[in-house]
């Protein structure tokens, strides 16, 4: 049986014109509103990756989400505006029916041996075994589909209260186990609830509008992690006006720092 995650990244490129590709929204992973926005970006880098004219992998990708996807087709127009030595520089759309739903730019590029160094260190957490797994798919569907061991800020529940900290660190995986790869990596960005709903101990209306990742991740730090779980830890730094940013690190369990990501959330209260 095809893994879940495959399945809903399906794409057709023999179907669309040139520099497209047709998708179809999944319901195992279902939002709120809409799909996973994870999932929406993990199908514009797998797009991009499957292009014949691709050159290396993610190094940036950043995700404006214009209007909620509906349920059914979707296209993805690519267009690679430039090509230098050692990156490219993409833009991609997703429309339905001709409307524009999502846009997105990107960099992928061929890493180079150079010197390397990390300066953040992985935060502190129990093995993951050993942390509490938390079930939400009751409260959005396309949980379900990760094992999400929280080290601490788990989703409140009734009558949490407010919180002064928006800090989240949870272990976690797909569900069932996935062999990483860089759309299951991008998806894994998305995992993290609306930091307000920790802050203000409740369920309120919150939703990304601008979603950034950058991979620090080559394809053999990926094979490394094989199918085990990542270390995943968010924060916001302001919530003004309507508006909150958060930022997040997901490391390996070998103390791999994969991806960075921040994005932009609109909220009511």
């Amino acid at each position: 049986m095809p893994h879940p995650f495959d399945t809903a990244l399906e794409l057709d490129f023999s179907e669309t014109r040139a520099g497209s590709a047709r998708g179809q929204t999944s319901p195992d992973y279902a939002n709120m509103v809409g799909p996973f926005g994870g999932l929406t970006a993990a199908a514009i880098v797998a797009a991009i990756s499957a292009h014949p004219d691709r050159l290396g992998d993610p190094v940036s990708l950043t995700v404006n989400y214009a209007a909620p996807i509906d349920d059914g087709d979707f296209d993805i127009v690519l267009r690679a505006v430039r090509t230098n030595r050692t990156n490219q520089h993409w833009i991609a759309e997703l429309s339905q029916a001709g409307d524009i739903k999502t846009t997105a730019t990107a960099v992928f590029g061929i890493r180079r041996s150079t010197w390397s160094d990390t300066e953040p260190q992985p935060p502190s957490a129990p093995d993951p075994e050993d942390a509490v797994q938390q079930d939400i798919s009751s409260f959005v569907v396309w949980t379900r589909n990760y094992e999400m061991r929280f080290v601490e800020g788990a989703l409140p529940g009734d009558g949490a209260g407010e919180s002064p900290e928006s800090t989240s660190t949870l272990w976690v995986r797909d569900h069932p186990r996935r062999a990483l790869d860089f759309p299951a990596l991008t998806a894994l960005c998305d995992v993290f609830y609306p930091r307000v709903f920790l802050r203000r101990g409740q369920f309120i209306p919150a939703g990304t509008i601008s979603f950034t990742v950058y991979f620090h991740a080559e394809a053999d730090d990926l094979a490394r992690q094989g199918d085990d779980f990542l270390l995943a830890t968010a924060r916001a730094q302001r919530f003004s006006g309507g508006y909150f940013d958060q930022n997040a690190q997901l490391w390996g369990r070998d103390g791999t720092l994969l991806a960075t990501t921040h994005q932009v959330v609109y909220f009511k209260s």
